[in-house]
C-alpha cells in the first residue's frame, strides 16, 4: 500500500511540467527565429526554382536567360513602360479644371453644360483618383480622400518625424533591408525612383513595402505585383528617374496610412516655395540609415540657379527639379531615394518630386536634385491605367 502523495510532491510536478513546457517554447521560438533569419539569407542569395526544385544565384534572376524550367525566373520581373502617345485627361491649376486633348482641338476645357456624374467617375477613375467634387462654369475635380492630415506637434527645430503626419512615406526593402523610399499615391500604387531597382533589384518576389511605421521595422510588409520604371529612363544622366509599384491588395486607409495628392499640371510653384522631404535616410554623408523616420523643410530652387555653371550646370533637364539650400547643411541622402518631396496648398500635401541624386549630402552649392512629378504626370496616370485595363481583360 502506497501512502498518498504530499503537497510537496505535487508542486514539484507542476513545477517540472512549466518548466518543460517554458523549454519546448523558448526551443519553437528560436527555431521559427533562426528558420526566419536564414529564408532572409537564402533569399538574399538565391532564387529558388520551385518547378524544377533547384537554387540559382539571385544575379541569374530577372537577367534575360531562362535559367529555371519554364523560364520562372523570369516571369516575375520588373517591367517598363515608354509613354508614347499624349495622356487624354489631366488637371490644370490649382483649381484642378478638367482638360481632355484631342489631336484635332488640342487641349480643351470641359464646360459643365450636360455634365453627369458618369464622366465624373470616369474621368477620375482615369486619373487615379477614388472620389471627387465639382463646382464652377467648367469642370473642376479634386481628389478628395488624399494629401490631408492631422497636424500634430513637432520637434522645435529638431528632424524628428511621425509617421501619421507623412502617413503617404513607405520603406522599400529587399531580403530584409530598407532599400529606398516609396510614396503612396492610392491605396495599391507606389511612386519611387527608377535607380532602385539597378543590378539584381529586378525580381518582384523580393520586395516588401513597409507602411504605417515611424520607426523602421520588416515585418508585415506588403507584397509587390508589379515594378514598372519608366522606358526612357537614363542611368547614366538620372533622367526620366521615376518608376511605379503596385501592392499585392491595397492598403487600408487611415491616420498612419494615407495616399499623398498628385500635383495638377501647370501647379504653378515659384523658386522659394517651402518643401518637405523625409525619409529614413542617412542623418550625415557615409553614415547609416536612421531607426526613425527624419523630415526636413527646404525651398524649391529656380531652374536657372540650379543649372547655373557653378552648380549642377547642363546636367539637369526637363524632368528634374532642385530644392535645399546652397550653403548646403539640410539636404536627402543615401536611403532616402525614392521618397517624397511635397508641398503643402490649401490643406493638402502634394507630391512635387522624388528624391533622385545630387553629390555628396547637404555639400555647398550640391543642393538635392528630384524627378519632376509634374512633368511625368501623364507618364505615371498612362501606366496606371494600361495596368488597370490589363486587369480588367483579365478577369473578363
Amino acid at each position: 500500500m502506497t501512502a498518498p502523495k504530499t503537497q510537496k510532491d505535487k508542486a514539484s510536478k507542476r513545477k517540472r511540467v512549466l518548466l518543460t513546457v517554458l523549454t519546448v517554447v523558448v526551443l519553437l521560438g528560436i527555431l521559427v527565429t533562426a528558420a526566419y533569419f536564414i529564408k532572409q539569407l537564402i533569399e538574399s542569395k538565391y532564387f529558388f526554382c520551385s518547378r524544377s526544385v533547384k537554387f540559382i544565384p539571385i544575379d541569374k534572376a530577372c537577367d534575360g536567360n531562362n535559367d529555371c524550367a519554364g523560364g520562372e525566373d523570369e516571369i516575375t520581373c520588373l517591367s517598363s513602360f515608354t509613354l508614347n502617345t499624349t495622356f487624354p485627361v489631366r488637371l490644370m491649376s490649382r483649381k484642378h479644371v478638367l482638360q481632355v486633348y484631342s489631336p484635332g482641338s488640342g487641349w480643351r476645357s470641359v464646360c459643365s453644360d450636360d455634365w453627369t456624374e458618369q464622366h465624373t467617375q470616369t474621368a477620375c477613375n482615369q486619373l487615379g483618383y477614388t472620389s471627387v467634387c465639382r463646382s464652377g462654369s467648367v469642370m473642376s475635380l479634386s481628389c478628395s480622400d488624399c494629401g490631408q492630415v492631422g497636424f500634430q506637434d513637432r520637434i522645435v527645430g529638431g528632424t524628428d518625424a511621425l509617421i501619421e503626419d507623412w502617413p503617404w512615406q513607405v520603406s522599400l526593402q529587399q531580403g530584409g533591408q530598407h532599400t529606398c523610399g516609396g510614396t503612396l499615391v492610392s491605396p495599391r500604387w507606389i511612386v519611387t525612383a527608377a535607380h532602385c531597382f539597378t543590378g539584381s533589384k529586378k525580381e518582384l518576389s523580393r520586395w516588401r513595402v513597409v507602411s504605417g511605421r515611424t520607426y523602421m521595422g520588416t515585418l508585415g510588409g506588403s507584397y509587390v505585383d508589379r515594378i514598372i520604371t519608366n522606358g526612357d529612363y537614363n542611368p547614366s544622366r538620372n533622367d526620366y528617374d521615376i518608376a511605379l509599384m503596385r501592392l499585392s491588395s491595397p492598403i487600408t486607409v487611415g491616420a498612419y496610412r494615407r495616399p499623398v495628392c498628385l500635383p495638377p499640371k501647370a501647379f504653378g510653384l515659384a523658386a522659394g516655395a517651402s518643401m518637405t522631404v523625409t525619409g529614413w535616410g542617412y542623418l550625415e554623408e557615409n553614415g547609416k540609415v536612421s531607426p526613425s523616420l527624419q523630415k526636413a523643410s527646404i525651398p524649391l530652387i529656380n531652374r536657372s540657379v540650379c543649372s547655373s555653371p557653378t552648380v549642377y550646370g547642363s546636367a539637369i533637364t526637363q524632368t528634374m527639379i532642385c530644392a535645399g539650400f546652397l550653403k548646403g547643411q539640410v539636404d536627402a541622402c543615401q536611403g532616402d531615394s525614392g521618397g517624397p518631396l511635397v508641398h503643402l496648398s490649401s490643406s493638402r500635401w502634394y507630391l512635387v518630386g522624388v528624391v533622385s541624386w545630387g553629390v555628396g549630402c547637404a555639400r555647398e552649392r550640391r543642393p538635392g536634385v528630384y524627378c519632376n512629378v509634374e512633368e511625368l504626370l501623364g507618364w505615371i496616370h498612362a501606366a496606371i491605367e494600361v495596368q488597370n485595363t490589363e486587369n480588367a481583360k483579365f478577369l473578363c
